[in-house]
């Protein structure tokens, strides 16, 4: 027997707010959207969502799980996700193949390089 995975949640202490940035970035919607959740897929009809969920204690550490993103161009996708609310952040990486970015509320993630042939 096996599971299937159906959604990654994100506490989050605005989630409509962070829902929608990220439906924006991954060009998902908002499939629910209630006071307890919010969540996003790329079809309404489509797995996995991201869920997002209020608390009202801020992001303290660094996350232990991320998102990695891979655009086909990393310099213009991080020059949009900047223009869209991101910022650069250091979490110790030396890497020169992504680009370290958190969002609105704090959360980082990884914009990659585009793979080569």
């Amino acid at each position: 027997m096996t599971s299937v995975w159906t959604s990654l949640t994100v506490d989050a202490r605005d989630p409509a707010r962070l829902a929608r940035w990220w439906a924006e970035v991954l060009g998902y919607q908002v499939v629910t959207e209630r006071p307890d959740e919010v969540e996003i897929r790329q079809a309404a009809d489509r797995l996995p969502g991201i869920v997002f969920v209020p608390v009202t204690d801020a992001k303290e550490n660094k996350n232990r799980l991320h998102l990695d993103l891979r655009p086909a161009d990393r310099e213009a996708e991080v020059e949009r996700l900047v223009d869209m609310g991101a910022r650069h952040v250091d979490v110790g990486q030396n890497g020169s193949d992504w680009t370290v970015l958190a969002d609105p509320e704090g959360n980082e993630f990884c914009v990659l390089a585009p793979r080569g042939d």
